[in-house]
């Protein structure tokens, strides 16, 4: 196809008549483009795309109760069973402040009220002078809140972070030579500059030892991870995190028991039949990002619970494209084309 629409994907279909089943991504252009081109053919949603979806709401859920992320640290530092009752969810973070904070609230603010006007996406997008894909970033937002979270955890993540223990360490040992620890820790992955470093262990002046740094809480990536992969294949300490998150959350203990009743329909291809009911189950939550999730399933249901109940599937092709992806990554801008199509060609 000459581009990524929904009039070059009909005429592809048209010239290529035939088509029984079409397999696609979540995209509103192949849908359209497949029903106008191919219109006897049964679209089906892709899983691995509908699971890589249903993970991005996960993380926003994760992300809007990141106040509860720290009792995975108590549930370390413990070494035991995680804690039961609500103590263990930590104060929330403090609101961020500052012009981008407020640019942000103001804009959420406007986004929300001209949707609640009726405004469309493309509309809005086109009086804010943001492109739809941040118009739908903050329309997916409950509160301006989610979308000033770094890491999850409402703190700013730093590339020093993994090496402070050490730094620590090595400091409360004797060796208070900024430029000396730089040179250990790059050795160790370190990708930052001296001066940061510096900058770092200049609150350590004057101080002959100093207490290691207090633990830090798991990103929402993590712990998105945990959430979306098989109980029993995760390691013993993340199951004891996670098992403490949930814990201290009931909202994400139910985001989690519905990203595996989802993972049942998908693995034992029961769309037809349990795909309604989860929605259901879903929606009665009161998640923002799953009731997100269930709208986008709502929109394009009947491709949705094909690809629930079908064998089809496009996730080979994905991992081709992951693959191509990486390989140009790892030479882009070094080796001419030529080379580039030898190694998708030749690469194992």
């Amino acid at each position: 196809m000459d581009e990524r629409s929904s009039e070059s994907f009909a005429a592809w279909l048209a010239a290529r008549p035939g088509a029984e089943f079409i397999c696609r991504d979540r995209a509103g252009c192949y849908a359209d483009g497949g029903a106008r081109g191919a219109p006897d053919a049964v679209q089906v949603a892709d899983r691995w795309h509908l699971w890589h979806n249903l993970g991005e709401a996960v993380e926003r859920a994760v992300s809007r109760h990141r106040e509860h992320l720290p009792a995975a640290v108590t549930a370390q530092a413990a070494g035991s069973a995680p804690a039961t009752a609500p103590e263990a969810a930590a104060t929330p973070a403090a609101p961020r402040t500052g012009r981008i904070a407020d640019r942000t609230r103001g804009r959420h603010a406007d986004v929300h009220q001209m949707l609640a006007g009726g405004s469309s996406f493309g509309e809005i997008a086109a009086v804010l002078g943001l492109s739809r894909n941040t118009i739908r970033r903050f329309a997916r937002a409950a509160s301006p809140e989610e979308l000033l979270v770094h890491d999850g955890t409402g703190q700013r993540a730093s590339i020093l972070d993994e090496h402070a223990p050490y730094l620590h360490e090595r400091w409360n040992s004797g060796c208070t030579n900024a430029a000396l620890l730089w040179h250990e820790i790059r050795a160790r992955g370190y990708q930052g500059s001296c001066r940061q470093v510096r900058g770092y262990l200049a609150r350590f002046r004057g101080s002959t030892a100093v207490p290691a740094p207090a633990p830090a809480p798991p990103k929402a990536r993590a712990v998105t991870t945990w959430i979306m992969t098989r109980p029993d294949r995760l390691a013993d300490a993340d199951k004891a995190s996670l098992d403490a998150i949930l814990a201290a959350s009931p909202e994400l203990a139910a985001v989690t028991a519905s990203v595996r009743d989802f993972a049942v329909i998908m693995n034992e291809r029961r769309g037809r039949k349990l795909l309604e009911p989860w929605m259901t189950a879903a929606l009665a939550t009161g998640e923002p990002a799953l009731r997100s999730f269930v709208t986008g399933l709502q929109a394009d249901q009947d491709a949705v619970t094909s690809g629930l109940s079908l064998a089809w599937s496009s996730g080979a092709v994905e991992g081709h494209v992951n693959r191509i992806k990486m390989l140009k990554r790892q030479m882009y801008g070094r080796a001419s084309p030529d080379l580039l199509r030898r190694r998708v060609l030749l690469a194992d």
